[in-house]
């Protein structure tokens, strides 16, 4: 149960409520412990009158019509108070379930890229889905199901005990067996939801990744070999979850047994004292009866209360394994004054953790605000780890970058991210349409800023030419477009943001050159106001720039402008070259 403590802070959240549940239940059993006391009321008054000889039939009549009144209307309003029971409780552990998934949404949102490189995305989606379903169903049924057996226990066993207690003891005897039993299937059902849950991640990983790179698989024809590895993934979820429900069925008959045997017990002993007069009343008999038979599904609910228990423990610990990671990028920064766009790098060192590769090393630029600033560099020569620092998606880990000579991290972060606006080098679109794409960079802006930022990234003729034009409707991760396409609406969807800070990284690699040539013209007016950072291969996406700068494994081993790099040797003059002629014989 330790781990279960943790939801402890949202029993207190909706205490009244909780408590409101709690007095129901009370109220609810009180009413329900009349219809015993009834019925033997009422065969103790069937027994006086055959000892009389059929006299005082009238009052036989009265009474037990009085008796059947009674047992009418209590169990009306048991059953109301039951229903309000459900309705507080129940839907207590939903608001639960509401917060529980906004709590670990916001927490996904809060860790750095290095934790989502380190765990699947099916993983993630069956903790914040499937487990916290488990655990839903322990602050719901489970905790309700516990109040109202506890609390109808304690009632029915006090009721008996004022009655006959030996009668009680020996009614109840079966009890203790029923509870050891209970403790070791619990262990069991603890044990094996936890290897279900764990193979359902797997599961669900591989589906998400099948589904994902369905293009990848169909173009290796690997159509067979995904379908074996998904069958035996699938026998081995059956499997696991097959012997977790074995487990769980052994609960029913072990209860239908246990009570039957209580049942046994009261007639057995039951008669034998009413033979020998230590019982006066037929009607204690027919009371315990009925007792037991209220014991029947508190008991069964007992065993399934504690798999439920079982597997939300085991659930639980798996969403507190993520809810315990640390977000790596920590917002410290209290400055929100708005952002001119001067950036400076000094000394600035970075090495990847995951791979030990030492990315930057003693980087040292600075950029005026309103300038552009062009990286060139051979593949895997840290360009995109420049904007990755600049963004805090990674902290640095030796050095110092300022923003309008504020370091970076004594900035708000959400301010900080606010004031840039990014293409990254594989351009995500969400499964939406364009034009809500689009406004990802800008939730309000009018149809005809839209339209003018798609032409400045020219895409706009290609949207028009859609059947639905911007309200086209886009597959999983934009699969609709072609890669170009994907990265000038990536390029509007930055634009329309207005951001002081604009950083392009390599976004123009899918599309021709006479398209980057048009979206590089289209540029000009954008970048005047602007800071921007371009990431690229091409010298002829960084000739206009103020300021070029050329990555070599971590190092700058060239910078300047277009026409000081253009006349010395070295990499930028090989390229530009290079691109030149291919251009020309092209």
């Amino acid at each position: 149960m330790k781990e279960l403590q943790y939801l402890n802070k949202y029993f207190l959240k909706y205490k009244y409520r909780f408590l409101l549940g709690i007095i129901i239940t009370i109220v609810a059993q009180i009413f329900s412990l009349f219809t015993p006391e009834l019925v033997g009321n009422s065969i103790k008054t069937i027994e006086i009158f055959i000892k009389s000889n059929g006299q005082n039939s009238d009052y036989l009549k009265s009474n037990l019509l009085k008796n059947i009144g009674l047992i009418i209307l209590c169990t009306l309003i048991a059953g109301f108070l039951t229903f309000l029971m459900r309705q507080t409780l129940i839907v207590m552990s939903r608001f639960v379930e509401f917060d529980l998934k906004n709590e670990i949404f916001l927490h996904y949102e809060a860790l750095s890229q290095n934790f989502y490189k380190k765990n699947r995305t099916g993983d993630l989606m069956n903790r914040i889905s499937e487990d916290v379903g488990k655990v839903r169903m322990y602050v719901g049924p489970a905790v309700m199901y516990t109040i109202n057996t506890i609390i109808r226990f304690a009632a029915i066993i006090i009721s008996m005990s004022s009655i006959n207690w030996k009668l009680t003891l020996y009614s109840l005897a079966p009890l203790p067996i029923l509870s050891y039993s209970i403790f070791i299937l619990s262990k069991e059902i603890n044990k094996k939801s936890t290897n279900y849950q764990q193979n359902l991640s797997k599961l669900s990983s591989f589906t998400q990744e099948f589904f994902s790179g369905i293009r990848v698989i169909k173009a290796y024809a690997l159509e067979q070999k995904r379908n074996e590895e998904f069958k035996t993934l699938s026998n081995d979820s059956k499997t696991k979850n097959l012997a977790l429900s074995k487990t769980n069925a052994l609960f029913g008959p072990l209860m239908v047994f246990l009570i039957g045997l209580s049942y046994l017990i009261v007639i057995l002993v039951g008669g034998k004292m009413y033979i020998n007069e230590e019982i006066k009343d037929l009607g204690v008999i027919a009371q315990f009866l009925l007792y037991i038979g209220m014991l029947v599904w508190p008991v069964a609910s007992f065993g399934w209360v504690s798999s439920l228990v079982q597997e939300a423990e085991a659930s639980q610990k798996r969403i507190n394994e993520f809810l315990k990671e640390k977000p790596e990028i920590k917002n410290e920064g209290s400055i929100t004054s708005s952002i001119k766009g001067q950036i400076e790098f000094k000394n600035v060192s970075y090495t990847y953790e995951d791979t030990n590769i030492q990315a930057l090393k003693n980087i040292n630029f600075k950029i005026d605000s309103g300038k552009t600033l062009a990286i060139l560099g051979k593949t895997g020569s840290g360009k995109s780890t420049i904007l990755n620092l600049i963004t805090r998606i990674h902290d640095i880990e030796s050095g110092e970058i300022t923003i309008d000579n504020n370091t970076i991290k004594s900035i708000e972060l959400v301010h900080l991210r606010n004031n840039i606006s990014i293409v990254p080098q594989d351009p995500f679109l969400f499964s939406d349409t364009i034009k809500n794409n689009i406004l990802f960079g800008k939730s309000n802006a009018l149809d005809e800023e839209i339209i003018e930022v798609a032409k400045i990234a020219s895409v706009h003729e290609n949207i028009a030419n859609f059947t639905n034009k911007y309200e086209t409707m886009l597959g999983e991760r934009g699969i609709t477009l072609s890669g170009g396409q994907k990265q000038r609406i990536s390029i509007a969807r930055a634009i329309l943001k207005q951001a002081p800070i604009l950083l392009l990284d390599d976004c123009l690699s899918a599309v021709d050159t006479e398209t980057e040539e048009k979206i590089l013209s289209n540029f000009k007016n954008i970048f005047k106001n602007k800071t921007t950072i371009i990431v690229t291969h091409r010298a002829s996406s960084a000739k206009n720039a103020d300021q070029i700068i050329i990555l070599d494994e971590g190092n700058i081993i060239q910078q300047g402008t277009h026409n000081e790099l253009i006349n010395k040797e070295g990499y930028y003059k090989e390229l530009f070259l290079k691109q030149l002629s291919e251009k020309e014989i092209a």
